[in-house]
């Protein structure tokens, strides 16, 4: 099964964090966040109960193009796409090159986790970043 792991921290920590790995200083581990989002409403505004559901309707449907996902979703396709777009953005869903030019999107994962640390565990995280 893959899976997309997600962590929230802020963009001071975010950076860094990716600056410590460009420097060779941190390694990430396999069970780290490939994902990061500086708050739960950015998060929640990418994965809102919406386009959560516009994800299960392409793993279950597996639409050929953005029309027929535009057919089986109900959405207008200006919308749709904008959407996609975005969600291809955050790696949330590809978009392949299908059959005669269509663009066919496609979810990579088969469950997302949310990695949030609370308390004296954020901070020991904080401290291992500097």
């Amino acid at each position: 099964m893959k899976i997309l792991r997600i962590g929230i921290a802020p963009y001071e920590e975010m950076k860094k964090r990716t600056m410590a790995i460009a420097r060779g200083d941190l390694k990430p581990g396999n069970n780290e966040p490939k994902l990061w989002f500086t708050s739960i409403e950015s998060l929640a505004r990418v994965l809102s109960d919406k386009n959560r559901t516009l994800l299960n309707l392409i793993i279950e449907q597996q639409p050929k193009s953005i029309a027929e996902l535009e057919v089986l979703s109900g959405r207008a396709k200006s919308n749709l796409s904008r959407t996609l777009k975005n969600m291809e953005r955050f790696g949330l869903v590809e978009l392949l090159k299908g059959e005669g030019g269509t663009i066919c999107p496609r979810v990579p994962y088969e469950q997302i986790q949310l990695a949030l640390p609370f308390g004296r565990h954020q901070q020991a995280r904080s401290v291992a970043l500097r």
